[in-house]
């Protein structure tokens, strides 16, 4: 299985930001190749997704997000990031990052890998 270790989560008042990464246990050719995207979930709301994205051309935001959020990917590391900006208290969640090799966008969470989470806690 693909290994994704996620990282950067943290607590901060709102309107600060925060850079989450996510590296994955695969070259960076065959991480070039999966799609990727960043979920969140809390005990309260069943697991959302926030960003994703195939390519650096193809991405897609959940609509809370947009604006705010931007999601990117360095292959040659391996890595998958999530840049937040204006975080505000409903930012608040345990953020997961996801990987398939075919399993694209946010309508279905169906993505093979998954990473353990990294908690991010927006305080007013």
């Amino acid at each position: 299985d693909v290994q994704l270790v996620e990282s950067g989560g943290d607590s901060v008042q709102a309107g600060g930001s925060l850079r989450l990464s996510c590296v994955a246990s695969v070259s960076g050719q065959v991480f070039a190749s999966y799609c990727v995207a960043w979920f969140r979930q809390t005990p309260e709301k069943a697991r959302e997704g926030v960003a994703s994205m195939r390519d650096v051309g193809s991405t897609a935001y959940s609509d809370s997000v947009k604006g705010r959020f931007s999601i990117s990917r360095d292959n040659a590391k391996n890595t998958l990031y999530l840049e937040m900006n204006d975080l505000k208290p409903e930012d608040t969640g345990m953020y997961y990052c996801a990987a398939d090799r075919w399993v694209c966008g946010l309508g279905r969470p169906w993505y093979n890998w998954w990473g353990q989470g990294t908690q991010v806690t927006v305080s007013s």
